[in-house]
């Protein structure tokens, strides 16, 4: 598979990541036939879960993990977190922690953490050491951030084009090389 950027420049696919839950009940409708499709073209895939922050924590943990099994080869599970809602800091970031909590006791592994630059250092980076981070951040050469902020993907495009998609969808690259990718897939 292979897609072409605004700027005409063209990327294969090397993994996916696929939207799989939201809140307390929302599975993404398309979550199977994507997930199962990305198995088909044998291309590694991550599921994520948009987390909401006025929303129980678990009830959310719930949602994602009666919604998403993960096998050998698939890439850790991710939270979405994007925004504070009603919270202040230090709620918002207890709720993250319940969430991930229940997600790592149930796949025995970290989830990454994806949101955009500016949430990242105002609200996680923080309280979230130790964790890896996917970090948006649109239309820039390279990404530039604190050393603290350890990131394993950058989604650096939200204007990719696929043969068969009829609107664009974002693209990420690997912090690492191909042996490092490899490391991070479930075993």
């Amino acid at each position: 598979l292979k897609t072409k950027t605004l700027d005409g420049d063209t990327l294969a696919f090397e993994f996916a990541f696929i939207k799989a839950t939201e809140g307390i009940l929302l599975e993404d409708p398309m979550f199977d036939d994507n997930w199962e499709n990305a198995k088909d073209a044998k291309i590694p895939r991550g599921a994520y879960h948009y987390f909401l922050p006025n929303y129980d924590a678990k009830k959310q943990a719930r949602n994602f993990i009666t919604s998403v099994q993960l096998s050998k080869g698939d890439l850790p599970p991710v939270v979405d977190v994007e925004e504070i809602g009603k919270k202040k800091k230090s709620e918002l970031v207890k709720s993250l922690k319940i969430f991930i909590s229940d997600i790592e006791k149930k796949y025995g592994l970290k989830p990454i953490i994806y949101s955009n630059i500016s949430f990242i250092e105002d609200y996680l980076a923080d309280d979230f050491v130790g964790y890896k981070f996917w970090i948006a951040h649109y239309y820039e050469e390279e990404l530039v951030v604190e050393s603290s902020i350890k990131w394993l993907f950058w989604q650096h495009s939200d204007k990719a084009f696929v043969f068969g998609c009829r609107q664009p969808v974002d693209a990420n690259v690997f912090n690492g090389s191909f042996s490092d990718f490899k490391k991070i897939l479930i075993k």
